[in-house]
């Protein structure tokens, strides 16, 4: 019947319309494969991801479920994995929900669902285990040839609804489990069925070749939504930044309130730098050294001949107090630069005495801000409004920093990296000068100090 079914789909629009409406309502309405629109239906080619990458009501739901529950039927696979980001997700969307594995499935064909072993088990024996993405560590159970991982997007949220560095690793490392996990048979698969978010991942995803993206808008399906919602969703979205995602489907890049718009960093990028007056690296230390610590910040900036700012490298990394003091004193030779500006708002003294153990002749000039991250970054956010910063080369990681750094300071992930780049820029061009958003300060041998004004 489902091997008819497809076949039918398969035939052009025109006569697949006519077969339709031969049909009695409530025959026509039932089938998956005659009523999905052709970007629900599982993509032909050698795949092995389908990214289905949509607003709110596009269907992602009922085409994971749907998806799912055909290779099930086909009986290829004995072992499926379906993940969300918590238990209650799966619960309560993949699996009870009103487009879920359950109400997708036929009378005949449903499942039956066990909670307490997170399993599901089709008339044919075929097994689904569920997983959280907030426990990675389930991810290590029996192998699967398909699996389902939806609002994978949501994966990387805490249960604040922010990312932080440590729900970036967890989600991180369940999704390496799932990838592992799922690697039955010749050619295992998968379907990700996920909102439209700026991250890295995500766009990883995009960019894999072996990945098949459908993207999608909730115009897609809006015969299928009633008016009421449509009009509800209209009134509070359309025309506006959150509508374009919610329901264009758009990957946002751009923050509201952000201090950097990203149009600058490609504006003044270039490949090579001049001759430079002076050179620094600065430096945002991480609190710790633990497993769940933030990144270490380390950028090299230098002061262009021509008066311009040039950001020159990234070297931010995740090591021990003495493994970043080394790569900063390292960088601070290989290019030559005149001092290392390290933040001390946190680590004090010692953050100083940590470089002086690798080298005691670097000159180290540490530096304070007074109102936090937002002011001290102010003023060179507005250097690169201004055209007078260029990235030579990509910077990604930092771009997306300061891309996502805005003025009410809500950092959904700690900008180690945008806050050495600031303090590196700061030095070079408004040490020792005034400046309305200055609230920034900074020490050395002879105690120079900056206020606003």
């Amino acid at each position: 019947m489902r091997d008819l079914l497809k076949s039918i789909a398969e035939l052009p629009e025109a006569e697949q319309a006519g077969f339709l409406a031969s049909l009695p309502a409530e025959l026509a309405s039932r089938p998956w494969y005659l009523t999905a629109r052709p970007d629900q239906r599982e993509p032909k080619g050698d795949w092995g991801i389908w990214l289905i990458l949509s607003g709110r009501s596009w269907g992602k739901t009922r085409t994971g479920a749907e998806a799912t529950n055909d290779r099930a039927a086909r009986g290829d696979c004995k072992r499926i994995s379906l993940v969300a980001r918590t238990a209650a997700d799966y619960r309560d969307t993949m699996i009870e929900g009103e487009s879920g594995v359950l109400a997708c499935s036929p009378p005949d064909w449903r499942p039956m669902w066990e909670p307490s072993k997170r399993e599901l088990t089709w008339p044919n024996g075929v097994i689904g285990k569920c997983y959280s993405a907030e426990e990675p560590g389930q991810l290590r159970g029996p192998q699967s040839s398909w699996f389902w991982a939806d609002e994978f997007a949501a994966w990387f949220v805490n249960s604040s609804e922010s990312i932080t560095a440590q729900s970036i690793r967890r989600a991180e490392k369940a999704w390496s489990n799932l990838l592992i996990l799922n690697r039955l048979g010749e050619h295992p698969q998968g379907v990700v069925t996920t909102s439209p978010q700026p991250l890295e991942q995500i766009r990883t995803l995009m960019a894999d070749p072996s990945v098949h993206v459908t993207r999608g808008t909730l115009f897609d399906n809006f015969g299928n939504l009633s008016k009421k919602y449509r009009d509800k969703m209209l009134f509070m979205y359309d025309g506006t930044r959150l509508g374009r995602q919610e329901l264009y489907g758009e990957i946002l890049d751009d923050v509201p309130g952000a201090l950097w718009d990203r149009e600058w960093f490609d504006r003044d990028r270039m490949e090579h730098w001049p001759d430079l007056q002076r050179v620094v690296v600065g430096v945002d230390p991480a609190v710790t050294s633990g497993p769940d610590s933030d990144e270490t910040g380390i950028v090299v900036a230098g002061l262009g001949v021509d008066g311009r700012g040039y950001v020159i490298a990234d070297l931010t990394c995740k090591l021990s107090m003495e493994g970043w003091a080394e790569r900063a004193v390292t960088a601070y030779h290989r290019y030559r630069a005149d001092s290392i500006i390290p933040e001390r708002n946190n680590g004090g003294d010692l953050v100083e005495q940590n470089i002086r153990l690798v080298d005691p002749l670097v000159p180290v000039r540490t530096v304070w801000a007074s109102r936090g991250k937002v002011k001290r970054a102010e003023p060179v956010a507005l250097l690169y409004e201004k055209g007078m910063i260029s990235h030579v080369g990509e910077f990604a990681q930092m771009e997306d920093e300061m891309a996502r750094f805005t003025r009410e300071g809500g950092f959904d992930v700690s900008p180690n990296r945008a806050d050495a780049a600031v303090w590196a820029l700061w030095a070079l061009f408004l040490e020792g000068r005034e400046y309305t958003m200055g609230a920034v300060g900074v020490e050395d041998e002879d105690a120079v100090r900056i206020s606003s004004v």
